[in-house]
């Protein structure tokens, strides 16, 4: 399977050199460029793309906003298939980046990071992981909630095991270190990390993480 690759980026000569090392992996093709983010909006309708590589920082609609109306329950409720939003910036710990995460976005890269990290880069996400180490999702993510919203009543509903299971990946452990902690197989833990994002009704494990901390459910 082809994996679709959509650009975003106001700088001409940055977007034509992603697409030069995307369309040159195998598997992988860029199916569309935008120069803002109003314009990416309209393409991630147009051409469903899987995966977008969203510059945070543009004139007019910027990637946060961007990320935030591909992400519309009302937009992603019309796509036949998940989209996956790859932030990029020129700061680390950006907190352009960390709103956009918020939004929906599976995580961020430098844009001076290399080919090979670009390209696992999309297919890492692509798969529904995050693209950055759970220690750095976290760290990104702290500041961004003042005070931690009610518990919804969603999260009440998951079982003692799911639960469980709900922590362990909100501290960003593998489905592997997972199976070891609550002794079960790798299977099961997919098992219950499916329908964990069922019942809270989030896309990817990235999101249980922004759920986590959005809701003061971080383990300790």
């Amino acid at each position: 399977m082809t994996i679709s690759v959509l650009l975003v980026d106001d700088q001409e000569l940055f977007r034509e050199g992603v697409r030069v090392i995307v369309d040159a992996q195998e598997g992988m093709e860029v199916v569309g460029a935008a120069a803002d983010g109003a314009e990416a909006v309209r393409l991630v309708d147009e051409l469903a793309p899987d995966v977008v590589l969203m510059d945070v920082r543009m004139p007019e609609m910027d990637g946060v906003e961007a990320t935030r109306q591909i992400f519309l329950p009302d937009r992603a409720a019309r796509r036949g298939k998940p989209v996956r939003v790859v932030v990029l910036t020129t700061f680390n710990l950006d907190d352009r980046a960390a709103t956009a995460i918020r939004y929906g976005a599976s995580g961020f890269l430098l844009k001076g990071t290399t080919p090979a990290m670009l390209r696992d880069a999309i297919r890492t996400v692509h798969a529904g992981n995050a693209v950055l180490a759970p220690a750095d999702l976290s760290a990104l993510l702290e500041g961004q909630f003042r005070a931690a919203a009610p518990t919804p009543t969603a999260y009440l509903g998951l079982t003692d095991k799911e639960r469980e299971v709900f922590a362990a990946v909100a501290r960003g452990l593998s489905n592997t270190e997972i199976a070891g902690l609550v002794f079960a197989s790798e299977s099961t833990v997919k098992t219950h990390v499916g329908a964990i994002l069922r019942k809270l009704g989030l896309r990817d494990r990235v999101q249980i993480v922004v759920f986590a901390h959005e809701h003061g459910l971080v383990p300790s």
